[in-house]
């Protein structure tokens, strides 16, 4: 997060430029350039030591015009209220691109989870529900995990608001653990999206997967299991990643020329996305700087950590041999990188469309939620792998019918579905 890049003026701009194109009315403008609703408050917590501390949260309810708002609640020690509000933005946009009837919403806390003990991260987490149970639930808002929160944390919150309403409300949070409400393939969803959007990119491209080199930036949830399904469903060589140090405080990048194990590399990761050094050093890693990622000679790039990571700065660095930037985080790449991405016929799968799975399984587990019956794996996987790859192909025609760049074909596409659920609701 980055104190140079204002992420919610970020998305601002990005929708600015399709609004243009797409001549939207003033009223239109004025209803989706920001969030219908916003909530800052205090959490006190009572410490392990017996000292209170107060905590600042957040909850941005961007738009809900096609269903109940739907987004993750993010904790990180950098976290702003500018960043929640692009977040719940481009949910909106996420949500719509990929046809699933919810809205955009994005929550937060500014905190360091991995320096609180697990009896101060539950109090945090009921603490949150506390603030906000009046104002979400399977009808209004619905939460889930995100950076520095778990399925566990997700388990605390649906119960803490189940007690407050009095009955067993499972689809007021997703992101749940399996045994409590939670969906089979949710964990791997995200990761997996951005590999069948890399998959349909490569086939548009006229390029054997077999034969492509990838980077990928951060090792959480969605850089690991890219990783696994970009090995399984691609079949190519992934030679970096790169993750978040939490000892150290900062990032590094681990490279092996021959290809990475991400299984091995998983096995010696924490729950935040830190790989293990010394470990990785003992099975034969390079460890080089935090952006090295950034710069190998590969066919793919795929950003899946935090924002604002590909600048106009920074896109000097990407090699000429790069065909495809996967954007699996969330506005990894600035509107100046974007026009030297452009300039030099990169193919970029933009964020809303690349790393949609989550939400989209997300929807998926509230769907079973509600109908107290759960799918088999393999059922969600399929449901997963037609939704990401039926939202691909619209964008892609988009972006041929209106011969613009993808993100601007994926903004068309979704802001379209939004205006058009507002008009039929009568608010424009």
């Amino acid at each position: 997060m980055s104190s140079k890049l204002n992420p919610f003026e970020m998305a601002q701009r990005q929708f600015d430029q399709v609004a243009d194109q797409l001549d939207l009315s003033p009223d239109n403008r004025a209803l989706l350039r920001n969030p219908m609703r916003e909530f800052h408050f205090q959490i006190p917590v009572r410490m392990d030591s017996g000292e209170l501390r107060v905590f600042r949260g957040y909850r941005v309810q961007h738009n809900d015009a096609r269903g109940p708002c739907k987004g993750g609640i993010r904790f990180h020690p950098a976290e702003t209220i500018d960043t929640v509000r692009a977040l719940a933005t481009w949910m909106t946009w996420k949500c719509a691109v990929s046809d699933i009837p919810l809205g955009g919403g994005k929550g937060g806390v500014i905190c360091d989870p991995s320096t609180l003990s697990v009896l101060e991260k539950e109090r945090l987490c009921r603490g949150w529900v506390g603030q906000m149970w009046r104002n979400i639930g399977p009808r209004t808002d619905v939460p889930a995990p995100d950076v520095g929160t778990t399925p566990q944390m997700m388990g605390w919150m649906m119960d803490e608001y189940s007690k407050l309403v009095g009955s067993f409300t499972p689809g007021v949070i997703t992101g749940k653990p399996l045994g409590g409400g939670g969906s089979l393939f949710r964990t791997p969803a995200t990761g997996f999206g951005v590999i069948v959007t890399v998959r349909e990119a490569l086939k548009h491209l006229g390029i054997n997967g077999k034969e492509t080199t990838c980077s990928l930036q951060g090792f959480g949830n969605v850089s690991q299991y890219a990783a696994l399904t970009y090995l399984d469903m691609i079949g190519g060589k992934i030679v970096a990643v790169s993750c978040w140090d939490n000892q150290d405080k900062c990032s590094y990048t681990f490279s092996k020329k021959d290809g990475i194990d991400p299984k091995f590399l998983q096995s010696i990761t924490d729950e935040y996305g830190t790989v293990n050094k010394g470990r990785a050093k003992e099975g034969g890693y390079e460890i080089e700087d935090a952006d090295a990622w950034l710069a190998k000679d590969v066919d793919i790039l795929v950003p899946a950590a935090i924002e604002g990571v590909i600048t106009g700065d920074t896109v000097k660095r990407i090699s000429k041999k790069v065909r495809i930037v996967a954007e699996g985080a969330n506005g990894p790449t600035t509107p100046e990188a974007d026009e030297v991405l452009k300039a030099n016929n990169v193919f970029v799968i933009p964020d809303f469309l690349c790393n949609a799975g989550g939400v989209t399984c997300s929807y998926f587990e509230g769907v079973q939620n509600d109908m107290n019956f759960y799918w088999a794996e393999e059922e969600v996987r399929t449901r997963l792998d037609q939704k990401m790859t039926v939202a691909f192909h619209k964008v892609l025609e988009m972006a041929k019918a209106r011969k613009v760049y993808m993100r601007n074909a994926a903004y068309m596409v979704a802001i379209d579905s939004v205006v058009k659920a507002m008009m039929l609701r009568g608010w424009v």
